[in-house]
């Protein structure tokens, strides 16, 4: 039986790092499945419209989706997870297999919102990180992998980014197992999360 590891947090956070070490640990006995893939289809709306939706509220995501994918996942099956292109902010009509694993990661800043995702996890971590730390990775990442202008980040984060996760991200921490200090930088974190993912994939043996 495979071990779901829920990895939340804000944006900017270190989310990824966290999920990144913990591949490393794991090599092959790990697959990762990403919330923001998961957002919906918005194909009857233009690329302007599609610009201003909140991206950053549970509801921008098919949730319901993920939640199956998952459960067929743990049960075994390959599942086709969709691909999501933020350069036209909509889905591609691509999708990328995920194997099933004996660790599976779920990463979003969204993750813990979702009853029915966290009834899945077998641990929960919450990775939380200073907002200035994580606001300056936005911008550099934002800006580098994705190619949006300055103003339009700022924008973004004061709107959408910002409230959102004063409404949604940082209330889920109170549903968190373990809450790490910036992400996969924080080794001693890393071994205690890799000795409990350990035990349980004993136990499930």
């Amino acid at each position: 039986m495979a071990v779901i590891i829920g990895i939340a947090g804000g944006t900017g956070s270190g989310k990824t790092t966290l999920t990144n070490q913990l591949k490393k640990q794991f090599s092959e006995k790990v697959s990762v499945v990403y919330h923001d893939n998961y957002y919906k289809r918005n194909d009857s709306l233009s690329l302007e419209e599609r610009k201003k939706i909140n991206y950053d509220s549970p509801a921008a995501f098919d949730t319901d989706m993920m939640v199956d994918d998952l459960i067929k996942l743990k049960s075994g099956e390959t599942i086709f997870c969709p691909v999501y292109d933020y350069t036209i902010h909509n889905r591609t009509d691509e999708t990328n297999p995920v194997e099933p694993a004996d660790v599976i990661i779920v990463e979003g800043i969204l993750v813990f919102q979702s009853r029915a995702l966290r009834e899945l996890m077998d641990i929960k971590i919450f990775v939380d990180t200073d907002a200035d730390e994580r606001i300056i990775r936005r911008i550099l990442r934002d800006a580098g992998e994705r190619g949006r202008s300055l103003d339009s980040i700022v924008n973004q984060y004061r709107t959408t980014v910002k409230p959102m996760h004063e409404k949604y991200v940082e209330p889920s921490k109170k549903y968190a197992d373990i809450i790490v200090v910036d992400g996969g930088r924080n080794l001693v974190a890393l071994d205690m999360i890799s000795t409990k993912v350990e035990q349980l994939l004993n136990s499930n043996r």
